[in-house]
């Protein structure tokens, strides 16, 4: 729980503002707690409530989030050899705790464990349910709150945008991460102007991530 600390302050104000919006965008304080207890994905709850907002279909709004949060696989493939042998009840309220932000403290903590500094699949556990605990509290009084603050009252409506463009710095450790975010987001800009609402969001994801696979392989191939 100490080490969660910092992951929940940056939990208080992001979870307020997701259920500020929530609220705007229709959905109840129970609905919005719902949300958080089944999904517990900042970005994809932030990428649905925008598409509900917008009348967007079911379906786009699932295979959208779907896409966006296929990144947990990944990182619990990463945590996982640390836990080889566990409880499996145990793995999986681990592995549903799992966000960017627990991933990172986590394999730090398992990186950096000694006998001095233990950490195990118990100590995990608490620190993703303390911060997903958190979370909750957080969208759920946003919501409740949200019935005081009037329509795009302190950049909220700029939460999600501000957030993203976050998360999209902390990824450019390379040229080809650049590249790929530049032709992502062109090709974001024009299938905007054909398609509606945000249905162009996953398209453009998938052919820009596409093109800098490709990129990336080229790259790596000539330098061999």
């Amino acid at each position: 729980m100490k080490a969660a600390w910092p992951i929940c302050l940056g939990y208080i104000p992001i979870g307020l503002a997701l259920g500020v919006l929530a609220q705007k965008a229709g959905l109840t304080p129970l609905e919005i707690g719902m949300m958080s207890v089944f999904v517990f994905a900042g970005s994809a709850q932030f990428i649905a409530v925008s598409m509900l907002s917008s009348g967007i279909a079911a379906v786009s709004i699932i295979l959208t989030t779907f896409v966006v949060n296929l990144r947990h696989l990944l990182m619990s493939s990463s945590l996982a050899v640390y836990f080889t042998g566990e409880n499996r009840l145990k793995l999986t309220l681990f592995a549903y705790g799992i966000t960017d932000e627990s991933f990172a403290v986590n394999l730090a903590r398992l990186r950096e464990q000694s006998p001095d500094r233990p950490w195990d699949l118990n100590r995990s556990i608490a620190l993703n349910q303390t911060a997903n605990l958190v979370w909750i509290i957080s969208t759920v009084a946003g919501g409740y709150g949200g019935q005081f603050i009037p329509e795009k009252a302190f950049g909220i409506d700029y939460a999600l945008i501000a957030m993203f463009i976050c998360l999209l710095i902390y990824q450019l450790r390379a040229r080809i991460h650049i590249a790929t975010a530049l032709i992502t987001g062109l090709f974001a800009l024009i299938l905007s102007l054909i398609l509606p609402g945000n249905g162009y969001i996953l398209p453009a994801s998938v052919l820009g991530a596409t093109i800098g696979l490709i990129l990336k392989r080229r790259i790596e191939k000539e330098a061999a």
